[in-house]
């Protein structure tokens, strides 16, 4: 299954899900109401998150004049992707990551930290910023605002639901008022919120994996890209991040990645199976 395929299989789950909890709770109008309420929340995030996260991470916009070398490599890219040229932005912290941001390809920003710069060769960089601009050129950044939009819903008709059946709400018909009804209501109310967030953080990982696809494309090397996620594995760890849970998603690699069991909660696929797909593709075995 492709990335993109996976990514739409992802959604029709998400969007059973709404149906389901929108059904208990009478129809579409519950339904109608949480999904409009996720999203106005989102809504204000997409347009302005530009603008919110690089300052969060005090990031200093350059011309071609400041950093004349990153300038023209991320001119150069962007012309080979066919995007317009996106703002560059340079982060004052020693942990080296990068991320991309923007509500579409006309008012896109790609930001990389000062460790990233210091660490990587010209290779490296090129691959890391190829990613980047892969976000961008997928639009990545409305992808993540439904799913978050669609699982925001999910949540919210969840906890009307148990609202609903403490007080006594929700389906006036038999079948939603038996017992049996009601606690299979209940727990889709209890599972669905989980299920929603694990589909989401899904979403993520499988726009990470397309990204890398596209950015080698873009970049004309995978093997730059591959050696760029083996240094930020090394080193991210080693030299953390001063990041924030709701914007780690965004970075190259997770600043707050985790193992085992946690990999499931993770935005990000773990860095051993990107850069065996990269290697991969780098042999001639297209994904």
């Amino acid at each position: 299954m492709t990335n993109s395929v996976k990514t739409w299989f992802l959604f029709s789950l998400l969007t059973i899900l709404l149906v389901l909890l929108g059904n208990l709770l009478g129809g579409r109008q519950g339904m109608v109401i949480a999904f409009l309420f996720a999203m106005g929340m989102n809504f204000f995030g997409y347009w302005f998150s530009d603008k919110i996260v690089l300052a969060m991470y005090g990031a200093r916009e350059i011309g071609p004049e400041d950093h004349p070398e990153l300038y023209n490599m991320v001119r150069t890219l962007a012309a080979g992707a066919g995007l317009p040229m996106p703002r560059v932005y340079i982060i004052p912290q020693d942990s080296p990551n990068a991320f991309a941001t923007g509500r579409n390809p006309n008012h896109a920003a790609v930001a990389v930290t000062e460790g990233l710069l210091h660490l990587m060769d010209r290779e490296e960089l090129m691959g890391v910023l190829a990613h980047e601009l892969a976000h961008v050129k997928n639009r990545d950044i409305l992808v993540g605002t439904i799913a978050a939009t669609m699982a925001g819903a999910i949540m919210m008709l969840s906890d009307m639901f148990r609202w609903a059946a403490i007080f006594g709400g929700g389906r006036d018909d038999e079948e939603g008022n038996s017992p049996i009804g009601l606690i299979g209501g209940i727990a889709l109310a209890i599972i669905a919120p989980i299920a929603a967030m694990l589909i989401q953080m899904a979403i993520s990982r499988s726009r990470e994996y397309l990204a890398d696809a596209t950015g080698a494309r873009i970049a004309n090397n995978p093997l730059g890209l591959a050696n760029a996620l083996k240094k930020l594995g090394a080193y991210s760890q080693r030299i953390p991040l001063e990041a924030k849970p709701s914007t780690a998603h965004m970075f190259i690699v997770n600043p707050l990645s985790g193992g085992g069991l946690l990999s499931l909660f993770s935005t990000h696929p773990p860095l051993e199976a990107r850069i065996q797909r990269l290697m991969e593709m780098a042999m001639g075995r297209a994904y």
